[in-house]
């Protein structure tokens, strides 16, 4: 099992909670449903192969995604540059990342600091960047759970 992107979980998590509650409140027939959960397998396609065609790892996958949240920045700064991006936040990540970081503020401050020296060195639109870091720790703290527990 492999650690999962929390920007990715949280989306399906809605679309799928909106389809059966649409249901539910019969909004919407079963065969609507079944459109939508197609529609939500090609998506699920779609990010598998962006995946590999930029040969990112789970983890780059999802720090790419945590990035990517913010469309300010996906419209600014590209896909690519979101890709290196999310392969240097992995790298930087890995290298600073102690058994109790999660724990000890010391070391989540000097992650933060890390985050942002790597927002403000790509341009990541301010108006997010506050958002972005919040988003990249989370991510870490998940991947480094999984790692922990793996």
């Amino acid at each position: 099992m492999k650690p999962q992107s929390i920007v990715k979980q949280r989306k399906f998590s809605d679309l799928l909670q909106a389809s059966l509650g649409k249901y539910a409140n019969r909004a919407i027939e079963a065969a609507q449903v079944i459109e939508e959960l197609i529609a939500m397998a090609k998506a699920f396609r779609e990010d598998l192969a962006r995946r590999d065609s930029h040969n990112l790892s789970d983890e780059e996958e999802a720090f790419y995604d945590a990035l990517a949240k913010n469309e300010s920045a996906q419209q600014a700064m590209g896909e690519e540059v979101l890709v290196e991006m999310a392969r240097e936040v992995a790298k930087k990540l890995r290298e600073n990342l102690t058994v109790d970081w999660a724990v000890r503020d010391s070391v989540r401050a000097k992650l933060r600091i890390v985050i942002r020296t790597l927002l403000r060195k790509y341009k990541y639109p301010p108006d997010q960047s506050k958002d972005a870091v919040e988003m990249v720790l989370r991510q870490a703290e998940v991947i480094s759970e999984f790692e922990m527990a793996a």
